[in-house]
């Protein structure tokens, strides 16, 4: 996972930089399939605000948060991106169940023409 870090009017410690690597952790033992993610940090008077966008294979997840402290921002940036990621993820694993469905009723289909009957007519 590659992991650009910005920050607009404010100046990334070292500290800053290891809180949000330590939390974006917290997404990749959810979802394994992080391509990069770009962290954008600002502060406008007593505004901190902080914007992720996380690049998968297929989608591309977007989220922010705007708290009075840089470090709360950061945790609520990392709670709002678990829920995004594991919604993403639960619609993956949807997807496949449906697409095996499918599967099976087209070999269902194939085997039962639709002409004849799969049981006797009364």
């Amino acid at each position: 996972m590659n992991l650009n870090l910005t920050g607009n009017h404010l100046l990334i410690t070292s500290a800053i930089r290891d809180y949000v690597v330590s939390k974006l952790d917290r997404v990749k033992r959810h979802f394994d399939h992080v391509i990069d993610v770009t962290v954008v940090m600002s502060v406008e008077k007593l505004r901190h605000k902080i914007e992720a966008n996380l690049h998968t294979r297929g989608k591309d997840i977007h989220v922010e948060a705007v708290e009075s402290d840089m470090y709360a921002a950061i945790d609520a940036l990392a709670d709002k991106l678990d829920r995004q990621v594991l919604r993403h993820k639960e619609k993956l694993a949807v997807h496949r169940h449906d697409g095996a469905a499918i599967k099976r009723d087209v070999a269902t289909a194939e085997a039962h023409p639709a002409g004849t009957p799969t049981a006797p007519a009364h």
